[in-house]
């Protein structure tokens, strides 16, 4: 499902007012999403979770807890994140915990999430003598693949994520009380109605016995295209029919369209083609842009030769390979321009490093429709020598 640029959302925002590099994110754009799915649980009887792994801006919690019923995290210091910052329920998932973790875990976590019946019996005895009155749950690999690229597909051949469901029996499942899967990255309706299909074929002999599913993240639930209606139709059915609660946990459609990333033309020169060198990275700051791989859209721009003036962007790291891509603009580039990478919410700033000592952009909110902006954070040297030893 592809990307919609949010150049209406921030018309009239003026990247001046910020700091640069600097991460802006429009909190009614947020609470446009929000609505959304919370449209998604009133008509459906789900509970939607925020995946702090894909968006932990917690300056913006007040807003989303009035819309969604807690957060989910991969590990012990997201868990915490949620629990101090968000509040309502926290759940936990990892392909792996360490002894320690499950200890702390145990006394504020909701629901934890079990990647392998042998880390279910190897921690259940510390889980069954909490007093925190935790659910357990099986993460199950469906065998069902939706994935465009093995990067981001957890059902791909060889993946460690969740069991194997033809690997699990009754046995397995004494003393858990819900199923856990995610199959989606990005995507529509169509691949989870899939997907849940699979999941029933293969999973009828353990579902009566759950209190809950969780049909993990990955859906695009804000995007323009998705099929909103038969979302709530299918997982209406799918309670009715299995007894359970359903969860859904995305991340990206909670941020879709929501934010930017404002960045400054540092120098012009050339080689073979014109270049941009900017005070951003996409190595540091973007690295989606590099994993995945996609061209992030700019503000103003074109594919490379659809306007006049066409550069090579690339950032300040020492990595040869630290380019955002081709761009073409309607006017020459100058030397302290502001550039604007749309959609940059999203797992683009939680995955931000400093390697190089490269500076973190810094984070604002932004309010389109009074034209607000609050500059949030600026991180300094400090930050980043406190990393190291």
């Amino acid at each position: 499902m592809p990307n919609v640029p949010v150049a209406d959302t921030f018309t009239n925002f003026d990247p001046s007012k910020v700091p640069s590099p600097c991460f802006v994110v429009d909190e009614v754009a947020i609470e446009r999403n929000l609505q959304i799915l919370a449209r998604v649980q009133n008509e459906s009887g789900c509970r939607i979770l925020l995946a702090l792994k894909a968006f932990s801006m917690f300056s913006l919690a007040p807003l989303i807890n009035r819309y969604l019923k807690g957060t989910t995290a991969s590990g012990l210091w997201e868990a915490r994140l949620g629990q101090e910052k968000f509040g309502g329920e926290v759940h936990v998932y990892s392909a792996a915990y360490k002894q320690a973790d499950i200890a702390e875990l145990v006394t504020f976590a909701d629901h934890l999430i079990f990647n392998s019946p042998t880390q279910w019996q190897r921690f259940r005895q510390q889980c069954e003598n909490s007093d925190g009155g935790i659910s357990v749950g099986l993460r199950i690999n469906p065998l069902h693949s939706e994935g465009a690229l093995p990067l981001y597909d957890p059902c791909a051949p060889g993946s460690r994520l969740g069991t194997p469901v033809t690997q699990l029996s009754a046995e397995d499942f004494v003393g858990i009380s819900g199923i856990h899967f995610h199959t989606l990255c990005e995507q529509g309706f169509q691949p989870l109605a899939r997907t849940l299909d699979a999941l029933e074929a293969s999973c009828s002999e353990f579902l009566p016995q759950m209190s809950w599913v969780n049909f993990g993240g990955g859906h695009h639930i804000t995007h323009p295209e998705y099929d909103v209606e038969s979302l709530i139709k299918r997982i209406k059915a799918f309670r009715e029919k299995w007894q359970v609660d359903v969860y859904l946990e995305p991340g990206e459609a909670i941020a879709i369209r929501s934010g930017v990333l404002v960045t400054e033309v540092l120098d012009l020169m050339e080689n073979s083609v014109p270049i941009a060198v900017l005070d951003t990275s996409a190595t540091c700051h973007m690295p989606d842009t590099l994993e995945m791989p996609y061209r992030a859209f700019i503000h103003g721009s074109a594919p490379a030769g659809e306007l006049p003036f066409t550069y090579k962007l690339g950032g300040m790291s020492c990595l040869a390979g630290d380019v955002m891509g081709d761009y073409s603009f309607p006017n020459s580039l100058e030397i302290g321009q502001r550039l604007i990478f749309d959609d940059m919410a999203h797992y683009t700033m939680v995955k931000t490093t400093t390697f190089n000592g490269v500076r973190l952009p810094a984070l604002a909110i932004y309010n389109s429709l009074n034209g607000e902006i609050r500059l949030i954070k600026e991180f300094r040297y400090n930050d980043f020598r406190d990393r190291l030893s």
